[in-house]
């Protein structure tokens, strides 16, 4: 008998929450409490709240002047001017002022001529006129806030003005989170994980999430893949709370206890939902409290909180759920997608020309930083087989709509000089930033082409010509007036674990096949490179241990040969350096900027093409090693080579 768990059929996301809701008993589950109204802010109504008192409670003056009966006005004409009497037929008033008893109108200072013991005006007073009367705001028992009504910074000054001092609201909605997996290190203990351990984080993820949905939340310390031990912790947490969140141990594995624990405790509602990520998903309830197990990998945990526990929790604290702003998106890929499920793809998006665009990032459940470099998502829905290259999509933000002007968009290849000038930029009086998406050099021109890029990285090498990426623009951008600017001169060479074990020194090393090699995507001008070398050498490709596996930035490589995944990748020097680990030598080569003639006065570009002809850049590119800056900032021309 397998001690695996089986899914139960996967269920849409929205017949899941339905299913939640219809599970809970919100009028006994959340208690209404009263608190003081100037804590109140973002609390929600428990009941309609009527005014005790009038504002104003009195007759008040509206300005500045004398309070006058407006009836002994009424014969006061331009060039006939009615006199009055100070303190008998007008007394002087303050904005705020209670009206004297027997006036009904105040004429304000500007209007009248001060005489001494008398004033003098020249148009009469109508009844009322810059009087603030009895109850013109408030009127005592009126209903000022209606039931389930978050309350906002300008409703706490209106009840207060009510003479409303405490406020019956829902009580806050309590969450509590329980870690799971042997393998698990408590983030608080800031650990250094060893091989098949990883640093807990996803309960702080949950907290900021739960926060901005002013959530009371709480997070236990990591429980042992044990079912006595989460059943134990589980039935503690019901205690005070109403959401506990199991994290991980909700898929399908021999030790992902989840939906056994919940069936123990109390009724398994959901096990899977038609969304990816987020499919582990499970749903339960216990003492009318909900259940939730969390899938373990970040992106799926995100996608269960925000479509599921979003608005079951919005229903339970009587909010509506929030809404992202939403723009139209021009797909920079296709992007296919398996039909039968619901997938969320997570974009860099950015403002190019007159429009938007988005260049679909990493899908894995578990990359937690495609959020971080993401601008937004979209939704592809379970019977569509994918979106296509330049096709429209609407896309939810994560920030507003306004935040994308600042985006400058680059897809090209990745260079960690890249980085610099995304932090320099950040830190400039009028922050911009730069969203890379690592395409290669190949991938950068395909992106200028269909017009979704600003500009684009590019070191590709014509064997031919000698020159760098010239020749290139040539052949697959002759319609596009662009600029060429070099960023650096780098060193491109073979990325080796310290100390160089396995002796290589040059291209030839991997002739016989006894090198484990991790390559460059097709299109990178890294690829390219290699393969020429590898033609120069007379080197059959699939001699090379590896040579189809692929990586997407020097980093990648440098992390491959790190963790001993490879023996060697093909890559630059600041990626070796940053890692500690060893390089050989293999060629310099020209990293230039392209960006599109069109673009060259946008804003953004404007700021990047400062930064390069700065000092600060090129010093800061010389820190990271394996760069050489003589021509940083200078617009290229056709053969120009290195320099």
């Amino acid at each position: 008998m397998s001690d695996r768990n089986i899914y139960l059929k996967t269920i849409p996301v929205l017949e899941a929450v339905a299913i939640a809701i219809a599970a809970l008993d919100r009028a006994t589950l959340v208690k209404p409490e009263n608190i003081p109204v100037h804590e109140a802010l973002n609390r929600v109504t428990s009941e309609a709240v009527r005014a005790r008192c009038s504002s104003p409670t009195y007759h008040s003056a509206a300005m500045d002047g004398y309070a006058v009966k407006s009836d002994t006005t009424f014969s006061a004409r331009e060039g006939l001017p009615l006199e009055l009497i100070k303190n008998k037929t007008c007394i002087s008033v303050n904005t705020g002022n209670a009206l004297p008893d027997g006036m009904d109108a105040v004429i304000m200072i500007e209007n009248i001529v001060d005489n001494g013991d008398t004033i003098s005006i020249e148009a009469p007073a109508f009844p009322w006129q810059h009087v603030r009367r009895i109850g013109e705001d408030i009127v005592a028992t009126e209903m000022l806030l209606p039931r389930n009504h978050t309350i906002s910074a300008f409703d706490i000054g209106a009840l207060l003005s009510a003479g409303i001092y405490d406020i019956k609201v829902h009580e806050k909605i309590r969450m509590t989170f329980i870690p799971t997996g042997d393998e698990i290190l408590p983030f608080a203990d800031r650990p250094t994980p060893s091989a098949g351990e990883v640093i807990e984080s996803n309960s702080q993820v949950f907290r900021a999430l739960a926060l901005g949905l002013g959530i009371e939340f709480t997070a236990t310390s990591p429980v042992r893949d044990r079912e006595d031990l989460l059943v134990k912790s589980v039935e503690t947490a019901l205690n005070n709370s109403h959401i506990v969140v199991i994290g991980a141990g909700s898929s399908a594995g021999s030790k992902d206890f989840t939906s056994k624990v919940i069936k123990q405790i109390g009724t398994l509602l959901v096990h899977g939902i038609a969304i990816m990520p987020g499919k582990p998903t499970v749903l339960g309830v216990a003492k009318n409290k909900l259940l939730v197990g969390a899938p373990g990998y970040p992106v799926s945990a995100v996608v269960c909180f925000e479509d599921i526990l979003t608005p079951v929790i919005s229903w339970l604290s009587g909010k509506n759920p929030p809404e992202r702003e939403k723009v139209q998106v021009r797909l920079a890929r296709r992007t296919p997608s398996k039909p039968g499920m619901e997938e969320i793809i997570r974009l860099a998006v950015g403002k190019v020309g007159t429009g938007y665009t988005g260049v679909p990032l990493a899908r894995g459940a578990g990359m937690i930083t495609t959020l971080t470099k993401a601008q937004g998502f979209t939704r592809v829905p379970a019977g569509s087989e994918g979106i296509e290259l330049n096709e429209s999509v609407e896309v939810e933000l994560f920030s507003g709509k306004q935040t994308l002007e600042n985006i400058l968009m680059h897809v090209g290849s990745h260079d960690n000089t890249i980085d610099l000038l995304g932090d320099i930029l950040m830190g400039a009086n009028t922050p911009i930033r730069l969203v890379s998406t690592h395409a290669g050099s190949m991938g950068g021109l395909t992106a200028l082409k269909n017009d979704v890029a600003l500009f684009a990285g590019a070191h590709l090498f014509d064997p031919e010509s000698g020159d760098f990426n010239f020749p290139f623009i040539d052949r697959y951008l002759p319609n596009l007036d662009v600029t060429v600017i070099n960023l650096a001169i780098r060193h491109q060479g073979f990325i080796v674990p310290k100390g160089n074990p396995q002796k290589i020194t040059g291209i030839e090393s991997l002739s016989d096949g006894k090198v484990n090699f991790i390559n460059r995507q097709r299109g990178a001008g890294t690829r390219i490179l290699f393969d020429y070398h590898l033609e120069k050498a007379k080197i059959d490709p699939e001699s090379v241990t590896g040579y189809d596996r692929e990586e997407f930035t020097h980093m990648a490589v440098a992390a491959n040969v790190l963790t001993g995944t490879a023996d060697c990748g093909l890559g630059i020097y600041a990626a070796a350096k940053a890692l500690g680990l060893d390089f050989v030598p293999l060629a310099h080569e020209r990293y230039d900027l392209i960006i599109p003639d069109k673009y060259i006065q946008d804003k953004r570009i404007i700021a990047l093409i400062d930064l390069l002809k700065s000092d600060e850049i090129k010093k800061a590119i010389k820190i990271l090693g394996g760069y050489e800056v003589p021509m940083t900032g200078k617009i290229m021309k056709p053969g120009m080579g290195l320099g």
